[in-house]
């Protein structure tokens, strides 16, 4: 069975781009355009990792990631952001982000390899 993959990114032209991607790679990933939907959905079915960006409409992702942690969960998290400042990086260490990417200089094909590097696959 295929490892469950949610984007959460309300870039769409790059949150398509990651879910055709991760798609072919053979994971089954879906897109998802702010955190509200984001937390709607993880609440509801259990993903392998999120991949997900900081600024987005309803909830942002520094919420997402406090609401997951009050959850309990133990779901990997890659951030892709284009805020790149160390204070950030700060703000979510204490959450179970184990990559934090900035948009702007990182290949989708880059992203890729990492889920499958912490994914094991």
């Amino acid at each position: 069975m295929p490892k469950k993959i949610l984007i959460a990114e309300d870039e769409k032209p790059m949150a398509r781009a990651l879910e055709l991607k991760l798609n072919n790679a053979g994971f089954e990933a879906k897109a998802v355009y702010n955190g509200q939907e984001a937390l709607d959905i993880l609440e509801k079915e259990p993903h392998d990792i999120l991949l997900m960006d900081l600024i987005m409409p309803k909830v942002d992702g520094f919420k997402v990631l406090e609401t997951l942690k009050q959850r309990g969960s133990k779901m990997p998290v890659i951030v892709l952001s284009n805020l790149s400042q160390d204070e950030d990086k700060t703000r979510i260490a204490k959450y179970n982000v184990v990559d934090y990417f900035v948009k702007a200089d990182i290949p989708i094909n880059k992203v890729v390899e990492r889920v499958q590097q912490v994914l094991g696959t």
